[in-house]
């Protein structure tokens, strides 16, 4: 099969998650792996902080905006702000099912008005000149079947969707928290794989359960492009053979304490500017995860973030302790 899409990888939307700071620390280790920002509300875009909301370090490309919203007209504003704001991509909601997100009429409940998904979409293209994306479920409540799925796809494809990105489960917007949604109902990405063969036209990327290499190369004999969540939040070395395998980049010289050491003069920076070191360096936790003292690492790194801290030099001489042989040089911010 030949893969339509130009990012076969990339790191889900996360709330809470996939913040700047977890991002830069991504690109450190996978400079080709699409990243993807918390997912942000048009309204908020449109009447809040935007450089508090959409500013980013230019090593984070490519990167894609997840915006959530059910009006064309605002979808439209906000795709025109995002590529002013220099995004690769943005990337429209159809898929959380938090009673936050229902109570704004999209996310995952959009499933079941693809008409206005479509129109969204359409408004958003003829907006700006970027990529314009849609994330959803596999089906949401009781429109559970292959063939819901297929006219949701039919209906939002009309308006040149630029990319389908999947979660092999469907949603249950009541009964259900948004955890157990990622969890309890069953995976089932036969029916994705049906999808592609049907519409081979269309780039359609999988998402949900994805933890490894080796289901990464299964997925994608049979759709153009891997999406992971939780796993790239819970390992992100994981990402550190991605370039090589799927992206065709050599193979990198770098190890969990050098990418450790590469963010101090980031978490310098995020300090002088009035920020908290823990913003930073929560995401760092799983640095060292599967590893002989990893979880030294996570302990000793968490108790010097707790409680505001911002003893740099500690977090130094922790990562000093995992680094074999030497010392390192504190590079500027590239």
């Amino acid at each position: 099969m030949i893969h339509k899409d130009d990012h076969p990888v990339s790191i889900a939307p996360m709330m809470d998650r996939t913040d700047r700071h977890y991002r830069y620390m991504m690109r450190l280790i996978s400079q080709k792996t699409l990243l993807y920002t918390e997912m942000i509300t048009v309204k908020a875009i449109l009447n809040g902080d935007r450089h508090r909301l959409l500013s980013f370090h230019p090593s984070e490309h490519p990167i894609a905006l997840q915006v959530g919203g059910d009006d064309p007209d605002e979808l439209a504003a906000v795709a025109s702000i995002a590529e002013s704001w220099g995004y690769d991509e943005i990337n429209i909601n159809v898929g959380c099912p938090s009673s936050r997100v229902q109570s704004g009429r999209f996310g995952a409940c959009l499933m079941k008005r693809p008409d206005v998904v479509a129109e969204g979409v359409r408004r958003m293209k003829d907006s700006c000149a970027i990529p314009v994306t849609v994330k959803h479920r596999i089906g949401v409540d009781e429109l559970d079947s292959y063939g819901d799925m297929k006219n949701f796809i039919d209906c939002v494809s009309s308006s040149k969707a630029d990319r389908f990105s999947i979660h092999a489960r469907k949603a249950w917007l009541q009964g259900l928290s948004p955890k157990e949604n990622r969890n309890i109902p069953p995976l089932r990405y036969e029916e994705v794989y049906q999808l592609k063969r049907e519409r081979s036209d269309l780039s359609i990327e999988i998402n949900g359960g994805i933890k490894s290499y080796e289901q990464m190369d299964e997925h994608l004999k049979h759709v153009d492009a891997v999406m992971l969540g939780r796993a790239a939040y819970d390992n992100p070395w994981l990402f550190s053979q991605v370039d090589h395998r799927y992206f065709g980049a050599p193979k990198k010289d770098i190890n969990r304490a050098d990418v450790a050491a590469l963010m101090l003069p980031y978490i310098e920076q995020h300090l002088q500017a009035g920020g908290k070191m823990m913003s930073v360096t929560r995401h760092m936790l799983n640095l060292f995860k599967g590893v002989p003292g990893g979880r030294r690492w996570r302990r000793e790194l968490g108790t010097l973030s707790a409680k505001g801290q911002s003893d740099i030099e500690a977090v130094e001489r922790l990562i000093l302790s995992f680094k074999e042989g030497g010392s390192f040089i504190r590079e500027g911010i590239r």
